[in-house]
């Protein structure tokens, strides 16, 4: 095995975390815009929760390989490429965002909620005022295990010709080069890595600008 392998592909690496960030940062930005709202909807329509944290519990029980298969029939967002790629991150991402935003805020103290209420705030302005702030740190935790999440199931990717870093991996595993596997597993490792590490600490940054905040 060539101890170089990162010099030898270092270019096309380059080129292929870009299109692995571009995956992931399209598919967890779309995530958010749904799955914050369906996280909000259902704690002001309980009934709605039970059905919602299923469907996305049950997207995430099937095997992400399939799920890139089963979209290349799919009209319209399926096929080859980057469009059902980000149209499968997306789903898997769902999970951890929309029970999170749902956890934070069903967790905020309800002392916190009747106070709000006793000022004259409306529903709206509570929600945006009080709960979201007050749950931030609980549903950024959730977008953080959503994006590690989708880094991972991006290498599948490649499968459908989306590229990304899977493409090392899977011309690798044809070749039987193991370069090639290491050239698109470890820079995937380290973006996933890297990913928790940054929004970690901006939940922790915003966790202790909130204590702060409450202390005074």
């Amino acid at each position: 095995m060539n101890d170089f392998f990162l010099f030898r592909y270092g270019e096309e690496i380059l080129f292929r975390c870009g299109e692995h960030i571009i995956l992931v940062s399209i598919s967890i930005s779309v995530a958010i815009a749904i799955g914050l709202p369906l996280g909000i909807l259902i704690t002001r329509q309980p009934k709605l929760a039970q059905p919602i944290l299923t469907v996305a519990n049950v997207v995430q029980t099937i095997p992400s390989l399939a799920m890139f298969g089963f979209l290349i029939s799919v009209p319209l967002l399926g096929g080859i490429g980057k469009i059902p790629a980000m149209v499968a991150l997306t789903l898997y991402a769902l999970l951890p965002i929309i029970r999170n935003a749902y956890t934070g805020i069903i967790g905020v103290d309800p002392a916190i909620r009747e106070a709000g209420r006793g000022m004259g705030m409306t529903n709206w302005e509570l929600l945006v005022q009080v709960e979201i702030p007050l749950a931030l740190g609980v549903i950024l935790a959730g977008v953080r295990v959503a994006t590690v999440i989708s880094v991972g199931i991006a290498t599948i990717a490649a499968a459908i010709g989306a590229g990304g870093l899977g493409a090392f991996i899977f011309r690798g595993i044809a070749m039987v080069n193991n370069d090639l596997i290491l050239a698109g597993a470890v820079p995937a490792a380290l973006m996933a890595l890297a990913a928790d590490f940054a929004i970690g600490w901006f939940e922790n940054h915003l966790t202790a600008q909130g204590k702060i905040k409450s202390e005074k």
